[in-house]
């Protein structure tokens, strides 16, 4: 019960930050669509792509293996001085050779916006790797206070540039980078980050340590970019600009609960690390499984029902055609919770090699899937491609999961998942009022009684937290 508090405790605390910036893009949605037209939006969902993509590859993902490592050196001042010194020596090499290749590379092939979208890179990958550090050190509220900064910014600076400056993308790409630059700065001062770099500590030994947990992790970084944005670069190509604009608008609602998962996963992949050996790991394993699997699917179905309510008041009629894109990419999302439930328990165990595996095959699925239909199907491609390669995914670490730990789910679980989905998808391509009521009403009773227990412990816990001091 103790384990579960923590979890419960520590994802409270992330999600209070990153709510801030994971789902800052979705209450900005009126602001994008209302000012930016849809090329204009494609372009910079394109560009906020490749630069999630770069980011992992130009470290090798040394902020994955800094945060593993640092976990187990939590009150050892002089593991972790040495490990920040190997951290920032790493840093500093990897962004030089990529900051020269960029330029020299560019300076034959110009674009627009390369030298904002270098500095962008560079801010992104030092905010990323240093939200990884305060994790890694268990500064759980330093992390969540520099996410808010960096929400707080967005928000400010997106009116600013965009809606009164009128800058469009420029606008947009300089408000992103400004807000993540400012959460770093942040980290940087209140950690006191720069009074652990000692060049002297670099120690090769350690670095071929921390690489070798890391790089099995950078195919599977980009195959999950593949599987989740590749779909971008396709529909750029065939379909032109303005349909990724409308496409990724599609996209910003089951982000929610991408989002939102990757706030729990923040603290779940930090429990999975210290519980791994625990002698009642599979009891805690498949607890956590259960529940999150239930909330998710919930909240998922709950989406879809309250999408006909909420799709006409955030967003522009311009950008309709994202409408019918939805149902098939929130499927997607929930498909991917379950695999990233898996995937904290293999990190947790320091099989990266793993981790990678599967995450390629989904994205050649993806591509595959993608590049066939999209002629025929247009948007409705990418969307089906997307949820096809999260649902290979979910199957394969299912099974090859009973290799290492034993996951029991309640029975009859993803029978009445199956059901509650095909029922709320049907009503929602209806396009019919009072189905869409009923369709929510029987959504809302649905979450109610499955998350019961949920919803118990964790009156309990606010009860005993907050009423009983």
């Amino acid at each position: 019960m103790s384990k579960k508090k923590d979890l419960m405790k520590n994802t409270i605390i992330i999600f209070c930050g990153k709510v801030c910036t994971q789902l800052i893009s979705f209450f900005l949605l009126p602001l994008y669509t209302g000012y930016l037209a849809t090329k204009d939006y494609g372009i910079v969902d394109l560009i906020t792509t490749y630069v999630t993509l770069l980011v992992p590859i130009i470290t090798l993902e040394l902020e994955m293996s800094i945060f593993r490592f640092l976990v187990d050196s939590r009150n050892k001042d002089k593991e972790i001085k040495k490990l920040m010194s190997n951290n920032f020596f790493i840093l500093l090499i990897a962004l030089s050779i990529f900051i020269i290749l960029y330029l020299i590379v560019t300076s034959f092939w110009k674009f627009d916006y390369r030298f904002l979208i270098l500095i962008d890179i560079v801010i992104c990958t030092l905010d990323g790797n240093f939200l990884q550090v305060a994790r890694g050190m268990g500064k759980t509220l330093d992390f969540s206070i520099s996410c808010i900064i960096t929400g707080a910014f967005t928000i400010i600076s997106n009116i600013l540039l965009i809606a009164i400056l009128k800058l469009g993308a420029v606008g947009m790409i300089a408000s992103m980078t400004l807000a993540n630059g400012l959460g770093a700065l942040y980290l940087f001062v209140r950690l006191k980050l720069y009074s652990l770099i000692n060049f002297k500590l670099v120690d090769k030994n350690l670095i071929k340590s921390m690489y070798r947990y890391s790089i099995p992790l950078v195919p599977n970084g980009i195959s999950w970019w593949i599987v989740n944005v590749s779909d971008r670069t396709i529909i750029s190509f065939v379909l032109g600009a303005a349909a990724n604009g409308v496409y990724a608008i599609s996209n910003k609602f089951p982000t929610i609960l991408s989002s939102l998962l990757g706030i729990f996963n923040l603290s779940w992949s930090e429990s999975a690390a210290l519980h791994i050996n625990s002698s009642d790991r599979d009891e805690f394993f498949s607890d956590v499984s259960n529940t999150i699997t239930k909330l998710f699917t919930s909240l998922g179905v709950g989406m879809i029902a309250c999408m006909p309510f909420i799709f006409p008041i955030l967003i522009n009629s311009k950008y309709n055609a994202a409408y019918n894109q939805i149902p098939i990419l929130v499927l997607g999302a929930v498909f991917n919770v379950i695999i990233c439930l898996y995937n904290g328990i293999y990190i947790a165990k320091k099989l990266t090699k793993q981790v990678a595996s599967v995450t390629i095959i989904g994205a050649i699925v993806n591509i595959l899937v993608n590049v066939v239909l999209i002629k025929y199907l247009g948007l409705y491609a990418a969307s089906i491609s997307t949820a096809l390669a999260y649902f290979v995914m979910m199957l394969y670490r299912f099974i090859d999961l009973k290799k290492y730990m034993t996951i029991k789910y309640e029975k009859g679980l993803f029978i009445k998942t199956i059901l509650i989905f095909s029922f709320s998808i049907i009503l929602y391509y209806q396009n019919n009022l009072i189905l869409n009521i009923i369709n929510l009403l029987v959504v809302v009773i649905y979450a109610i009684i499955l998350n019961k227990n949920f919803l118990v412990f964790s009156k309990k816990i606010i009860t005993n937290k907050f009423v009983r001091k």
